[in-house]
């Protein structure tokens, strides 16, 4: 029988939290893993099926840097946002990035930019900040407000059976047919290697629900950070769009996927620079698509100074939430407030 076996010592039991909000970058790398699994064809053909053919050609480097479904750990972060999480790989340490490639292309060719990125390139890195951008908005984005309904209701059920059962009868609740015992949680496996030793070492254990991948919990054990595991939480069905997720399909179709990014990044009003860092852009790409956004009356233009500054329009907000704007510290914007400031 295929077991993990995670060690616990007494400051590990005392360090077990459960995540209070989802994390975007794992549940992400777990939807594309799902998408990359064989099996449950049944049931998530459909969802395949579609995922594959909406994600875009700046996707595709991610498959380079986990073939087989072998991730390197530097991949391995939480954060509560994209950017964060984004954020977080960046920071890799340079000696965790390059072992973490020698080890996923230890027995095959390594692809060009892929040898550009264990190197520090920087232009390699910004390939794979487009990659993953593109990937959340087109495979998590759409569903992420069912990711933390989902999460909501996984962590109060949880605090409730910790109040009622204790720690351990909340883990073992967790998996079907794992048990604690001695200060060791087994977890029986369907596949993989035939025991895996997780010691936790006093880093203490984040519990983490994830609602797209259905076989066994996920780890991401990096030195120095406590253990993060990821256990499936099984509806039977994969996620799909809720209308926004397919409002902004029939969107993407008018104005674009990079257009429409740029529009749902505006949650406030953001300069140039930085709509370019959120969506993965250049800064003269993103100048180019606030013009065009401008001009359709989307987004409105102020300069203060030195400083440039964009926001959606009352009909951005139509468009964006399905003929009901939103209001802006209680007032509704008029769309002929557009004016034609110059970009930064």
């Amino acid at each position: 029988m295929r077991v993990i076996r995670i060690h616990f010592t007494a400051d590990d039991l005392a360090r077990v939290r459960f995540a209070p909000r989802p994390s975007p970058v794992p549940e992400l790398h777990a939807a594309l893993m799902m998408l990359a699994a064989p099996h449950e064809e049944l049931l998530f053909a459909r969802w395949r099926h579609r995922l594959l053919r909406m994600l875009p050609g700046a996707v595709e480097p991610l498959a380079d840097l986990v073939p087989d479904r072998a991730a390197p750990a530097f991949l391995d972060v939480l954060g509560d946002t994209p950017d964060e999480g984004f954020a977080l790989i960046r920071a890799a340490r340079p000696e965790l990035v390059r072992a973490g490639i020698e080890q996923v292309y230890a027995r095959r060719p390594v692809p060009p930019w892929i040898r550009a990125l264990h190197g520090g390139d920087a232009d390699a890195w910004r390939i794979l900040g487009r990659a993953h951008r593109a990937a959340y908005e087109t495979a998590l984005a759409p569903v992420w407000s069912q990711v933390q309904d989902l999460h909501r209701e996984e962590f109060t059920r949880h605090a409730l059976g910790v109040a009622e059962r204790g720690l351990g009868a909340a883990l073992t609740h967790l998996a079907p047919g794992s048990r604690l015992r001695d200060g060791v949680w087994e977890w029986p496996q369907p596949s993989g290697p035939a025991v895996r030793e997780v010691r936790l070492g006093g880093r203490g254990l984040i519990l983490r629900p994830t609602f797209h991948w259905r076989t066994g919990p996920l780890i991401q054990d990096v030195p120095e950070r406590p253990v993060a595991l990821a256990y499936p939480v099984a509806r039977g069905l994969p996620l799909v769009p809720d209308r926004a997720g397919v409002r902004d399909e029939a969107l993407t179709g008018v104005l674009g996927r990079t257009r429409l990014a740029l529009l749902r990044s505006l949650d406030e009003a953001r300069t140039t620079s930085e709509l370019a860092r959120r969506t993965g852009i250049s800064d003269a790409t993103a100048s180019a698509h606030t013009s065009a956004l401008r001009a359709a009356g989307l987004l409105t233009t102020t300069r203060t100074g030195r400083s440039v500054h964009h926001a959606r329009t009352a009909l951005a907000e139509l468009l964006l939430n399905g003929g009901a704007a939103e209001p802006r510290n209680g007032v509704v914007e008029s769309t002929t407030s557009a004016t034609s400031a110059a970009d930064d």
